[in-house]
């Protein structure tokens, strides 16, 4: 997703309506449904960055954690030829399982993603 607001380290959807001609989004990755809307991009950001100020302050508020936790396990659905090759490297690269092969390509693709 490329079409993103960032904001204290949350990250907000943005779509846009033509049939209401508004600019409207979420803020993505919390246990909570937060909307935001504007008529206009920069109002757009305004009222993303309140929405974000404003559930910090109430999960302050309730004593809970704003941020969605990740249990650590997911399932990948993927072509069976990437799957096979996957398989494969796992093994040619010394790895003892699919899962640490897939986790270590993960960790080397988000720290890419980071620094770039």
């Amino acid at each position: 997703m490329t079409d993103v607001l960032k904001f204290k380290g949350f990250i907000g959807s943005v779509h846009f309506s033509a049939e209401d001609k508004t600019f409207f989004g979420k803020i993505e990755g919390i246990n909570d449904l937060v909307t935001f809307e504007a008529d206009a991009v920069d109002k757009l950001v305004e009222e993303f960055q309140q929405a974000v100020s404003d559930y910090l302050d109430i999960c302050k508020e309730q004593g809970k954690d704003p941020v969605k936790s990740a249990k650590g396990s997911f399932n990948v659905r993927t072509k069976p030829a990437i799957h096979n090759l996957a398989l494969r490297l796992s093994t040619l690269g010394g790895y003892r399982s699919l899962n640490q092969y897939v986790s270590a390509a993960i960790e080397e693709k988000n720290n890419r993603e980071l620094a770039g």
